[in-house]
């Protein structure tokens, strides 16, 4: 027997009382439907470097576990712009047991947006320098 959802104040004695191992409730993300997608919005999560380097990650790689996208930052700074992209409707985060997994809205982007993901990502290669520069 698997209790799933059940009240903090209950968890402990239904444990007891029943020796099962309760989960915790799945994660639930909010996300802008496609039509409130919001172009200030969407242009101000771009406009971190950071996140925009995450943005071109997703464009590329797909879905992602979004530990990938900064695996040398500290938890709380993965969360905190991983959930201003998710609020802007930049990307798609969804749960997937212990792993947050996280992918580029492009489909919604681009028909809100027409060109837009592949103007700023374009420009994006265009500013960043070559490899042997550095």
């Amino acid at each position: 027997m698997i209790v799933r959802e059940v009240s903090h104040y209950y968890r402990a004695e239904i444990a007891a009382r029943f020796k099962v191992v309760l989960m915790a409730p799945s994660r639930v993300y909010e996300h802008p439907d496609a039509d409130e997608i919001a172009i200030p919005r969407v242009l101000f999560a771009l406009s971190e470097p950071l996140r925009l380097s995450m943005v071109r990650m997703l464009a590329e790689r797909g879905e992602v576990d979004s530990i990938e996208l900064g695996p040398d930052l500290p938890r709380s700074t993965l969360t905190h712009h991983t959930g201003l992209l998710r609020e802007s409707g930049v990307v798609f985060v969804r749960a997937e047991g212990r792993k947050c997994m996280i992918r580029l809205r492009r489909d919604d982007l681009e028909a809100r947006f027409p060109g837009l993901i592949n103007t700023v990502l374009d420009g994006y290669q265009e500013a960043a320098p070559a490899k042997g520069d550095a």
